[in-house]
């Protein structure tokens, strides 16, 4: 028997999951897709928020100070992408700019340092193509950019080489009580039994709940976006808000730490998790990120894709053992700023929740530490001729528009989590996130995906499930 199962493969999960392996504990990750991160965690704006948004006193406002304060030194362990660019609240009215007021009181009382409402003057100074209707705006050095998915990978990578075992393809269906646990049983009639068990399933956890007997309310929020080629992205440095709304934060315009411009997310209540991209969504993004900031190249989109945010009615964190079921925990309803306060909800769940049950004994094995291999591209001619020699699969390039070689991939479909999809491997490695999304290089991942997991490639697929990408041969 297991000590703890952790349910759900997002960042909340995989970050629960690595702070676990810091214990001598047995733990797993049951995650229902064919990969990690392919929920809330694949599709959102990758944001460290600085923490002035949130209402004093909730667990948001506790956990997205504590959880911007520890990004840093994690994507540092972790060898992901984080960029402390700063970001800017815009205000277009006296109205919003009384608002902007009002967030500086409450990030004050947060704990937020270095806040600063700017005049229009020296918001122009700091970024030059803000849209010209602007008249200030609230400035949050500390704020910052990461991966959200490199991020999530990256801490189950990390806490599978501490120990933790992943599950893929779980989809948790029936919960038999045991005399010190619980026995969880998946629709493909595969089973795990552990002491405790962490609902960390995002917008699932509302029939995660229900196999318990906990009744759990979970809204959803569907926000599409925009991303554009990496030429457009220096168009800004810093993140530019929307002054923030009832249904969320509203509308950006950011960097990525890939180098891309992001424009979104639009917020629609949805009855059901709801990933569909619509042309009123698309006219709202261009309209409201063009008053953001001017001369958008509106041209260099190369893709649009949604996510789906799940929220509780009291739109904080949801974060308490179950009323029914000792030893269960649910971490729900964790919308933005969850991302950022990943790490500190983790801490939180670890040592406050799970160890009020079981004995929390250090691992002296621990190693928080995750090896991470700059991009190829980024290499200096001498680095790459070196990494050639030593393997020359990163000879070969396969995808043209990121740069990215066979050796990259090769080594996204072996090391922990393993890539067994295109999109997967994508994650991993940007290949296929380019100006022509895959047009190119597709076909030859899958075929490299079939040589090294010896499977025909008839039965690769680009995101699990029926996916496939090829049907039939014809010779």
């Amino acid at each position: 028997m297991l000590d703890v199962i952790v349910i759900g493969g997002g960042v909340i999960g995989g970050m629960i999951l690595r702070e676990l392996t810091k214990y001598e504990l047995r733990v797993a990750l049951a995650e229902k897709q064919s990969d990690v991160a392919m929920g809330q965690s694949r599709a959102n704006s990758g944001i460290v928020h600085a923490g002035f948004d949130a209402q004093p006193g909730t667990a948001k406002a506790r956990f997205n100070l504590l959880g911007s304060r520890m990004m840093p030194e994690i994507a540092r362990e972790l060898g992901v992408k984080y960029q402390n660019n700063g970001s800017l609240v815009v205000a277009f009215s006296e109205k919003e700019l009384s608002h902007l007021k009002e967030l500086l009181h409450r990030g004050e009382q947060n704990g937020v340092a270095g806040l600063k409402i700017l005049t229009k003057e020296e918001l122009v100074s700091l970024e030059p193509n803000v849209g010209d209707e602007a008249i200030a705006a609230l400035y949050a050095p500390s704020g910052g950019i990461i991966c959200p998915y490199g991020l999530t990978i990256a801490a189950i990578g990390n806490a599978m080489d501490n120990g933790a075992e992943l599950c893929l393809g779980f989809a948790p269906c029936e919960i038999k009580p045991l005399p010190s646990g619980y026995r969880i049983v998946a629709t493909d009639g595969r089973t795990l039994e552990a002491r405790c068990i962490v609902n960390a399933a995002g917008g699932g956890c509302k029939e995660i709940a229900a196999l318990f007997g906990d009744e759990l309310e979970i809204g959803h929020r569907r926000g599409e976006y925009l991303l554009l080629d990496r030429t457009a992205g220096r168009h800004v440095s810093h993140t530019l808000f929307s002054a923030p709304s009832e249904r969320g934060k509203g509308v950006l315009v950011s960097p990525t730490v890939d180098g891309n411009l992001l424009l979104g997310p639009t917020a629609t209540v949805t009855e059901a998790e709801d990933v569909e991209t619509t042309e009123p969504g698309m006219s709202e993004i261009r309209e409201k990120a063009a008053r953001l900031a001017r001369g958008l190249p509106l041209r260099d989109v190369i893709t649009s894709f949604a996510g789906s945010r799940a929220f509780h009615p009291s739109h904080d964190f949801y974060l308490r053992e179950s009323d029914r079921a000792p030893g269960v925990y649910h971490c729900a309803g964790v919308e933005s700023p969850g991302l950022t306060a990943s790490p500190a909800i983790a801490e939180y769940v670890v040592r406050e929740l799970i160890g009020s049950r079981l004995p929390l004994k250090k691992n002296p094995a621990f190693c928080g530490k995750r090896s991470s291999e700059a991009s190829f591209r980024e290499l200096s001619p001498e680095e790459k001729n070196e990494v050639i020699r030593r393997d020359a699969r990163y000879g070969t390039v396969v995808c043209r528009c990121e740069r990215v070689t066979e050796g990259e991939i090769v080594r996204a479909i072996t090391e922990n989590p393993p890539a067994v999809t295109v999109d997967a491997v994508k994650r991993r490695t940007r290949a296929g996130m380019g100006r022509c999304q895959g047009g190119f290089c597709q076909v030859q991942v899958a075929a490299i995906i079939a040589r090294e997991l010896g499977v025909p490639i008839e039965e690769v697929t680009k995101s699990g499930g029926d996916s496939y990408l090829v049907v039939g041969r014809t010779k």
